[in-house]
C-alpha cells in the first residue's frame, strides 16, 4: 500500500515524466476605460494521443488511466467520439470599442457550444451532439439539452477547427448552438473547479472567488478541448472578468492588487503544475510601479513565476504614478473628428424594428475604424420563428445603394418547429467608412404551448458574428470573432390570463350549481302562517310575536 502511495505522490509532484503536464496562467490587462480585464487559464495536455475514432464506438472502449487530465470530462469524449470541442457561458455585455478584443474570443452573451464529430460510426453524429449536449448539461449544471434541432447549425466558414483532425477516412461535421437566455453563475463554478487538479485549494486557482467574480462588469468561463497532431489533446479551461477597481476605490483611483480585485491572495502554489505564472501587461507611456518587482518581461507582459520556490510573496500590486483620480476619456464614443473612438477594427450595431407584432426589419451597421479596406465574414443564425426576406436586403455606403460589397453568400431556409435560419456571407467594408444593411423579417404566430413561462418578456435571438479578415487576403490572417449583442424580440403573445378566467367563472357556477342542489337535497323546509302580530306553527298553535308576552 505504501508503494502505491509513494508511486502515485511521484506522479503528481513530476508530472514531466508521465504523459500528461499541467499548466496555469493569469493575465491581467488595464483597460481604456480604467477596468481590469482578467483571463484565467488552465491547461492540461495528454501527450502522444489521439481522439477515439468513431468506427470503435461499436466495441468496448480502451481503459483510460488518467492522472491529471478530468476524467469525467474524458469520458464524455470518448464516449461519443468528440474531436474538438468548445463551451462557453457568459453573462453581461462585451464591449470591443473600448476593451478591444478578448483573449478568448467566445464572448457571446449566455451559452455557445461548437464541436467537431466526425462520421463513421452506427451512430450518426445528431445522436452523438445530442448525446454530448445531455451530458455536459449534468456535468456543468447548465440547460446545454435545449440546445436541440430548432437552434443547432453548421456554420462551417465561421467557426473553423482550432486543433487538427485526424483523417479516418471520414469527414468531420461541424454542429453549432447558441442560448442566449443561458448564463454563468455559481452552480457552473463548482463543476469547474472539480476539473483542476488543485481545484480552488492553491495555485492561481485559488483566486476564483465568485463573491468578487460574479459582481464584475462581465464575466463567462469556457471549456476547449483539441487534438494537435505531434502534441496530443489539450484540455483549456479559463475563465475572464472584467473588474472595475474604481467602483470598489475610495479616491476613486485604479490602482489594484490580488486582494483587492479578487478578495484573496495566493498562498501557496500548486505542486503539480509544471508551469505557473502572473502576466501583467505593461502600460505604454504611463508611469506605473510594480510590487513586488517581476521575475521577468514577456513582451509587453510583466510575468510573475508562481511555481516552486520562486513564489516568495502572496500578492501583485501596480500602483499608478502621479494620478489622483482616474479621469474616463472613452465616455464620449464620438472625438472631436467625429469619428468613432474604439480600440476595435470594426464597429458592430445590429437592431431589430418593428411596428407591430408581425413585420419588421434587422439592421446591422458595420463600421470600419482602420485606414485600409477590411473584409469579415458575417453569420446570422435566426431561430425558425423569425424569418428573414433574402430578397429585400438592401446595402448603402456613404449613401448610395453598394450592391458590390456583398460576396459569397449562402442561405439555408428556417423549417417551422424544426430548423432555424442560417445567413452567411463575405463584406467588404471600406475604410473609414460605414457599411448599413437591411432586411425585412416576418415574425411567426407561436402556439401557446410553445412559449416560455416568462412568454410577456419576448424572445432572446442569438448574437450575429463577424471574422474580419483583411481585403485581398481572404482565408489568411484572420482576427478575432466578433459577437453583437442579442436581440429581444416580441412576438404575439396570447392572452395567457384567459385560462386564469375561465376557471375562475366556472369554479363559480360549479360552486352555485353544487350548493343550490345541496340546499335542495339537505334543508327541511316548515311552512308558516302570518295572521297580524302573531304566527302560527304546523300544530294551529297561536304563538305571541313579542318577546316578553305572557300567556
Amino acid at each position: 500500500m505504501l508503494c502505491v502511495l509513494l508511486a502515485a505522490w511521484a506522479a503528481y509532484a513530476n508530472p514531466g515524466v508521465e504523459s500528461e503536464h499541467f499548466e496555469e496562467d493569469l493575465v491581467i490587462r488595464p483597460l481604456k476605460d480604467g477596468r481590469i480585464g482578467t483571463r484565467f487559464s488552465f491547461t492540461t495536455t495528454l501527450e502522444d494521443v489521439s481522439p477515439r475514432n468513431p468506427e470503435s464506438l461499436d466495441g468496448d472502449d480502451d481503459s483510460q488511466h488518467y492522472t491529471l487530465f478530468p476524467l469525467t470530462l474524458g469520458q464524455i469524449l470518448r464516449e461519443y467520439a468528440i474531436t474538438e470541442l468548445h463551451l462557453s457561458l457568459n453573462a453581461g455585455k462585451w464591449n470591443y470599442d473600448t476593451w478591444g478584443m478578448p483573449d478568448e474570443p467566445g464572448v457571446a452573451t449566455g451559452g455557445e457550444l461548437w464541436a467537431w464529430i466526425a462520421d463513421g460510426a452506427s451512430t450518426s453524429v445528431d445522436q452523438r451532439w445530442q448525446g454530448l449536449r445531455n451530458a455536459l448539461a449534468g456535468l456543468f449544471c447548465a440547460s446545454l439539452g435545449a440546445m436541440d434541432e430548432q437552434r443547432t447549425t453548421s456554420p462551417s466558414r465561421t467557426f473553423r477547427p482550432e486543433g487538427s483532425l485526424p483523417d479516418w477516412g471520414h469527414p468531420h461535421h461541424l454542429r453549432h448552438a447558441f442560448l442566449p437566455s443561458e448564463h454563468v453563475c455559481t452552480e457552473n463554478l463548482t463543476p469547474f473547479y472539480k476539473l483542476l487538479p488543485c481545484k480552488s485549494f492553491s495555485g492561481i486557482a485559488t483566486l476564483l472567488n465568485p463573491h468578487r467574480l460574479f459582481d464584475a462588469d462581465w464575466h463567462g468561463m469556457s471549456i476547449h478541448v483539441l487534438w494537435k497532431e505531434g502534441v496530443g489533446i489539450q484540455v483549456r479551461l479559463t475563465f475572464q472578468a472584467v473588474l472595475d477597481p474604481i467602483r470598489n476605490s475610495w479616491n476613486k483611483k485604479r490602482d489594484w492588487s490580488l486582494k483587492s480585485l479578487f478578495g484573496r491572495r495566493i498562498e501557496q502554489s500548486c505542486p503539480i503544475s509544471s508551469a505557473s505564472q502572473i502576466r501583467v501587461s505593461i502600460p505604454e507611456d504611463q508611469p506605473h510601479l510594480f510590487t513586488p518587482q517581476p521575475s521577468g518581461v514577456d513582451g509587453s507582459y510583466a510575468v510573475f513565476n508562481v511555481s516552486g520556490g520562486e513564489w516568495l510573496f502572496t500578492d501583485v500590486e501596480m500602483r499608478w504614478h502621479n494620478e489622483t483620480s482616474f479621469q474616463n476619456r472613452f465616455t464620449d464614443p464620438r472625438t472631436a473628428t467625429g469619428k468613432q473612438n474604439s480600440v476595435s477594427a470594426l464597429s458592430v450595431q445590429r437592431t431589430l424594428k418593428s411596428v407591430n407584432k408581425y413585420r419588421g426589419s434587422l439592421n446591422v451597421a458595420v463600421t470600419n475604424n482602420r485606414g485600409d479596406d477590411i473584409q469579415t465574414t458575417y453569420l446570422e443564425t435566426i431561430p425558425w420563428f423569425v424569418q428573414l426576406f433574402l430578397h429585400t436586403l438592401r446595402i448603402e455606403c456613404n449613401g448610395t445603394r453598394r450592391g458590390d460589397l456583398l460576396d459569397d453568400t449562402t442561405y439555408t431556409p428556417p423549417i417551422p418547429h424544426s430548423r432555424p435560419t442560417l445567413y452567411q456571407s463575405t463584406l467588404t467594408v471600406p475604410a473609414g467608412s460605414t457599411v448599413y444593411m437591411t432586411m425585412d423579417v416576418t415574425k411567426a404566430f407561436l402556439r401557446y404551448t410553445e412559449h416560455p413561462p416568462d412568454a410577456q418578456r419576448g424572445w432572446d435571438l442569438p448574437p450575429a458574428v463577424f471574422v474580419p479578415i483583411k481585403a485581398g487576403q481572404k482565408g489568411s490572417d484572420e482576427l478575432e470573432r466578433i459577437y453583437t449583442p442579442i436581440l429581444l424580440v416580441d412576438l404575439a403573445t396570447p392572452d395567457f390570463s384567459m385560462p386564469y378566467n375561465v376557471i375562475i367563472m366556472s369554479s363559480t357556477l360549479i360552486t352555485f350549481i353544487f350548493g343550490s342542489v345541496f340546499n335542495l337535497l339537505t334543508r327541511k323546509f316548515i311552512v308558516t302562517k302570518v295572521e297580524g302580530n302573531h304566527k302560527t306553527d304546523e300544530t294551529g298553535q297561536l304563538e305571541s310575536a313579542s318577546a316578553g308576552g305572557k300567556d
